[in-house]
């Protein structure tokens, strides 16, 4: 059954009960992402609250968990709850995600630490964070197809485009609890006990989101569909298994989603990473203007969704991916200027070479923190990757143990594992090849010659506060999060738009969940894997740029405008 819109539609003024929708169908996404967030906003604390007192090998299977919690599962969890919203419809499943991840996140703020109850503890947290993982991947679907299936003809980029705000507006809470928490006590009192306040605020943000979730009634869509028997008994088949429709699931991912994603991550959490981690801005101010950036470009959300009821979807997603694209190197060198030119007047008059055996450097992708990089080479290109100063590389004879030149000063590394597991050759050549017997005591040196070193020529250990230009670097924040608005506030819409109401909760969730999960969510690994192969600080941004672009070209050529779709189509 068809549903032709009057243009009355199409103009009228929100109903009571649409304004409902969105609110109750925001709110609840807010708080997702404030829980979500809130465990790698305090990852450092609840580490030393709940690893402290675990043995190395137990560690590593712990990291990989948290790990994937935090990404992997997400396209998991919208398979299982994809499949429930298509088959007893969209209310009560996205009415069980929310209960599942509040509830987990309140039992994080009253779960006893490893020196209480030993190696419990580490085990009920990481299952805390599979569920907090799945709870996440079936309540972004759920919320965008149930607004959007409320929304009049030509209002659903409007509509849903609130939906939207609320990855942005989930993190915005986090970062301004937790600084309150930290503002309003000592850092010992807050490491001791005060990280937990955030997590027990959320029992009284998911009691006023299920209350109001409970007043909802079913989509109309799905209802409609329902009473008429042909909703879907199979979903996750007709999504995946017929490829008709497996072919817009993957158009939806590599022509859309991963490129969404990429800019997502870069403007809201790269270029936290990047002001805090290369330019060693202060932690706090950093926070606070990303804070400013986000309040100032939210917005816009808005903005570009309701701009996509009018002139289509596509061209302000392809807009903001090619925008990406050309301007982040400029981008991101301006914000170097503004919060740290110490280091890029550095930079410029002692520039820094790590000379190394090519064979010798690995290529440092470590997503969950566990690997060592133990030769000569990584040692260096790791030890000035995490100062953020950049480097060129010069290649060294084979079985050259690896040096840094700061300007005139040459700065030898060491080798911290023994011969064969680094594959350097320490049975000849002058003694500088062989591997130190202390090894503690070779980093030490280390580190301590190439801090002098670094001194001397004027690079900076820290962003120095007053020559930070807060309103340039703010200004320069909001354009990428202006940016993740033009590619995010239209691709609710877009996706509900893709796919037929019968398998449409699943269809539209997986390929947004692996695009943000697995495309942006390794983004900051990668990036840094970059960087400290390359020496440019820079040169991270080459992923997100490649993902964004590969998006523009499969989105412009394969995948079509969604706007005057008609999505109370059930097939």
């Amino acid at each position: 059954m068809a549903y032709a819109a009057s243009t009355g539609d199409a103009v009228r003024p929100m109903s009571g009960e649409e304004k409902k929708v969105i609110f109750a169908s925001s709110l609840g996404t807010v708080f997702e992402w404030y829980d979500f967030y809130l465990y790698g906003s305090l990852s450092a604390v609840i580490a030393k609250q709940f690893f402290s007192g675990v043995n190395p090998t137990a560690a590593f299977i712990f990291a990989l968990l948290a790990f994937a919690a935090g990404f992997a599962v997400r396209p998991f969890g919208a398979l299982v709850f994809g499949r429930l919203g298509d088959m007893i419809g969209r209310k009560y499943t996205f009415l069980v995600t929310i209960l599942l991840m509040g509830l987990s996140t309140f039992i994080v703020g009253i779960l006893p630490n490893y020196a209480a109850i030993g190696i419990a503890a580490p085990i009920i947290l990481i299952v805390l964070r599979l569920l907090q993982g799945l709870a996440l991947g079936g309540e972004y679907g759920g919320a965008a197809t149930y607004v959007a299936e409320h929304a009049p003809h030509g209002r659903r980029g409007n509509y849903t485009a609130w939906i939207q705000t609320t990855a942005t507006l989930g993190l915005f809470l986090s970062l301004l609890v937790i600084l309150g928490c930290r503002v309003s006590m000592s850092p010992e009192a807050f490491d001791e006990w005060g990280w937990r306040i955030p997590f027990l605020i959320s029992i009284v943000l998911l009691g006023i989101s299920v209350w109001i979730r409970l007043m909802l009634n079913e989509s109309p869509a799905f209802k409609r569909m329902k009473e008429e028997g042909k909703h879907s008994k199979a979903p996750l088949t007709e999504s995946f298994g017929e490829w008709k429709n497996l072919k817009v699931v993957l158009l939806a991912l590599f022509g859309l989603v991963a490129g969404q994603a990429v800019v997502w991550y870069t403007g809201q959490f790269y270029a936290l990473f990047f002001l805090t981690q290369t330019l060693k801005v202060d932690a706090q101010t950093a926070n606070l203007m990303i804070a400013a950036a986000l309040l100032i470009g939210t917005p816009f959300f808005i903005v570009f969704g309701t701009l996509a009821d009018r002139i289509g979807r596509k061209p302000i997603i392809m807009a903001g991916l090619v925008l990406a694209c050309l301007t982040y190197f400029p981008i991101f060198k301006a914000i170097t200027h503004y919060a740290n030119p110490a280091l890029e007047t550095a930079a410029a008059t002692a520039p820094v070479v790590v000379v190394a055996d090519p064979n010798e450097c690995s290529f440092q992708f470590n997503p969950v923190g566990t690997s060592q990089f133990t030769s000569s080479c990584d040692i260096a290109k790791s030890a000035l990757a995490r100062r953020g100063i950049p480097y060129s590389n010069e290649a060294a004879p084979a079985g050259t143990v690896a040096s840094v030149r700061v300007g005139t000063t040459v700065i030898q590394s060491y080798i911290a594992a023994p011969a064969a597991s680094t594959g350097v050759s320490l049975s000849h050549g002058p003694s500088t090849h062989a591997a130190p017997t202390d090894v503690k005591a070779a980093g030490a040196a280390f580190d301590k010659g190439l801090s002098d070193a670094l001194k001397t020529a004027g690079y900076p250990p820290k962003a120095d506060p007053a020559q930070v230009d807060h309103v340039m670097v703010i200004a320069l924040l909001t354009v990428l999060v202006l940016y993740v608005t033009m590619v995010y506030g239209p691709i609710a819409a877009m996706l509900v738009e893709m796919f037929p109401t019968r398998i449409r909760y699943t269809s539209m969730s997986l390929p947004y969940h692996i695009g943000n999960g697995w495309f942006g969510g390794f983004l900051p690994t990668t990036s840094f894997a970059i960087v400290a192969a390359t020496g440019d600080i820079y040169s991270g941004l080459w992923y997100p740029i490649v993902i964004a672009a590969a998006t523009f070209v499969i989105g412009v050529l394969f995948v079509r405008e969604t706007r005057d779709v008609d999505i109370y189509q059930h097939d």
